[in-house]
């Protein structure tokens, strides 16, 4: 079954492709068995991809010469494009994250949307996103995974939009839609620079020819090809200045999120850079660009969160900060600690956007954490999951946020990035700070008696309890003791795992703190006085938090004052100076030339007769006039 799974990998994209396909064509009347269809397809893709990754992680080979199978699907002359699928243990860990992930997300949406008159519509638009991310993972070169990368942003548009009669929804994915459209229009000039530049979109061929880049172009031109390939995953994983959308993509339905969050669409933008390390790590100049855009989008988005009042809100901008944290691993070099630290944020933060699901789901979709309070005795099984994954993004040892939070640090530390590192370290302080800052307002204190919450259906708690039992366990596979983790995903050599105690205790130390302080301000101060006297005397600041630095107020101006001002100025250069002065100058030069020459033609031949003497008489005068000067010139210089 190994060999089979191994050999037929692009079976995994292939089932939830076919369960989109059949509810579309077949059980769309029947939504509970299009819910069925689409967790089961993504089950038996999950299935295979387990074996498939089982094969991989047990072949060490593998690793410095991945399996591609692909076929040649265009070729002419200087241009060839395959399609295939390439296995690796990057790729397969991958691929086995997202069928995990995403079969627990889909399980627990036919309990969610149970009763949505969309319903079918959904699971169907879940599978297409679903397939279109595994497709992406799996593809041996650029151009398929730039149409992967696109289908994900057309799903993500589709589902971030599903309530179409929500205004806020409709512009949350238009805005999704536009900012990843400009990302991707620099992804996509770098993918054809580097065909034009290396002949090839392959990535092993890339690979092999990059390492030798001087052959075919300069540093300069490699700087300028890395750039444009990092604008892509700017704008997908929601990095600075292109994260406006990712917080407002909680608009979707909450499953919708998890699935954004965690395990498909933002973590393609890491991935994508985790795929072309290998380009990177020759441009110096590209990895110091992709490590100081982590580190300050990881402490950025950690300051919006510590303001924010709604609870999915909340835990978007801490996607944006965790994403940040992936991308400074990679700038750093650290391959091995960044796909580490994806792997066990895809668990926890799929468990915590399910648990605020489940939360929205009790009190009937009210979502400020300041209007709840006390479910974690009416809702023990989401409260204390959710605990869980609070525990594991703070990093508290052993869950499994901890084990890679921790291996950044270090890489960080590692690489002489000291500025970087205080501000990797100052993001885990306030991660702490803000998720138990939600934690103990919607699930400690005292219960609002209007809320009358109550436990989530078993599908719906049943996907909590495995995404808690991930988040305690998951990080296991990458503990300093067996850095199994460190010998299956790595770039250049394997990484040799070393204890750095300080980085170990001063993160645990920083964790903690982060937890106390939001006890000390949310819970043992029950009036919560102390915050709110805080906000006040830090008023400019918090303002500032609260309203996202005024990012998007920015954009608006910008876009309302420049790009229009700039519009209208060429509309008005159109219409007076290319239309007025130019196209209706010459057509009226024209129009009156011609009303001038028609006065000419009256039909009389005694008119022509006279035009036609005058002429005569006037080339004679001119004729005359000519040879008199020349004479005169001739007298007066002979008499000198």
């Amino acid at each position: 079954m190994v060999e089979f799974a191994m050999h037929n990998a692009w079976l995994v994209p292939l089932l939830p492709a076919l369960s989109f396909v059949i509810i579309i064509f077949l059980t769309k009347p029947w939504p509970k068995l299009s819910g069925l269809v689409t967790v089961a397809g993504m089950v038996l893709a999950c299935a295979v991809a387990s074996f498939a990754a089982y094969g991989v992680f047990t072949n060490h080979a593998i690793a410095e010469k991945p399996l591609v199978y692909a076929t040649r699907w265009f070729s002419m002359p200087g241009l060839h494009i395959d399609v295939g699928v390439q296995l690796d243990p990057t790729s397969a860990m991958m691929m086995f994250m997202v069928t995990l992930v995403a079969s627990l997300i889909f399980i627990y949406a036919t309990g969610y949307m149970k009763g949505d008159p969309g319903y079918s519509v959904f699971f169907s638009y879940l599978s297409l996103f679903g397939s279109s991310m595994l497709l992406l993972v799996i593809s041996s070169n650029l151009l398929q995974m730039f149409v992967a990368w696109e289908l994900v942003g057309l799903c993500s548009y589709l589902l971030i939009g599903f309530y179409t009669h929500k205004i806020s929804a409709r512009e949350a994915a238009k805005k999704a839609f536009v900012t990843c459209r400009v990302a991707d229009f620099g992804l996509l000039l770098g993918i054809l620079s580097l065909q034009i530049v290396f002949g090839t979109l392959n990535l092993t061929e890339l690979a092999e020819k990059i390492n030798h880049f001087e052959q075919y172009t300069t540093m300069g031109m490699m700087t300028l090809i890395a750039v444009l390939v990092f604008i892509g995953p700017i704008g997908k994983s929601g990095q600075f200045p292109l994260h406006v959308w990712l917080p407002d993509a909680m608009e979707g339905p909450t499953p919708v999120s998890a699935l954004i969050h965690a395990a498909t669409m933002v973590v393609a933008g890491v991935y994508l850079v985790g795929r072309m390390i290998f380009m990177f790590d020759k441009v110096p100049t590209a990895m110091e660009l992709v490590a100081v855009t982590g580190a300050f989008t990881a402490l950025f988005a950690a300051s919006i969160a510590i303001t924010q009042n709604e609870i999915k809100r909340i835990l978007a901008y801490s996607t944006v900060s965790q994403l940040g944290y992936m991308m400074l691993a990679l700038g750093v070099g650290s391959l091995t600690a960044s796909m580490f630290h994806l792997w066990t944020h895809a668990f926890f933060k799929a468990l915590m956007f399910l648990g605020a699901g489940s939360v929205l789901h009790a009190l009937h979709h009210k979502a400020d954490v300041w209007e709840m309070g006390g479910l974690l005795k009416k809702m023990p099984i989401t409260g204390y999951t959710f605990m869980a994954g609070c525990l594991a993004i703070a990093g508290i040892p052993p869950f499994a946020g901890f084990w890679s939070k921790d291996e950044i640090l270090l890489a960080v530390f590692d690489s002489g990035h000291y500025v970087l590192f205080t501000m990797a370290a100052l993001t885990a302080f306030m991660t702490a700070f803000y998720m138990w800052r939600l934690f103990f307002l919607a699930f400690m204190g005292d219960e609002k008696p209007e809320n009358h919450p109550h436990e989530s259906p078993w599908n719906m708690t049943m996907p909590l309890v495995v995404l808690a039992i991930l988040a305690a366990v998951g990080g296991l596979v990458g503990t300093p003791v067996n850095n199994m983790w460190a010998q299956w995903i790595y770039f250049g050599h394997p990484h040799e795992g070393h204890v750095n105690w300080l980085i170990m205790i001063g993160s645990v130390v920083l964790g903690f703190a982060g937890i106390y302080l939001a006890y000390t301000l949310y819970v043992a101060d029950k009036t919560k006085a102390r915050a709110h006297a805080m906000a006040e005397k830090y008023k400019f600041f918090h303002n500032l938090s609260y309203n996202k630095y005024y990012i998007d107020e920015i954009y608006l101006w910008f876009n309302h004052t420049i790009v229009d001002g700039s519009a209208k100025l060429f509309y008005l250069f159109d219409i007076y100076v290319v239309d007025g002065i130019i196209i209706n100058g010459i057509a009226a030069f024209t129009r009156l030339s011609g009303e001038g020459l028609r006065i000419t033609q009256t039909g009389r031949l005694q008119n022509y007769a006279l035009v036609f003497f005058l002429g005569v008489l006037a080339l004679a005068v001119a004729l005359a006039f000519t040879e008199t000067s020349a004479a005169f010139g001739l007298v007066t210089g002979g008499a000198k």
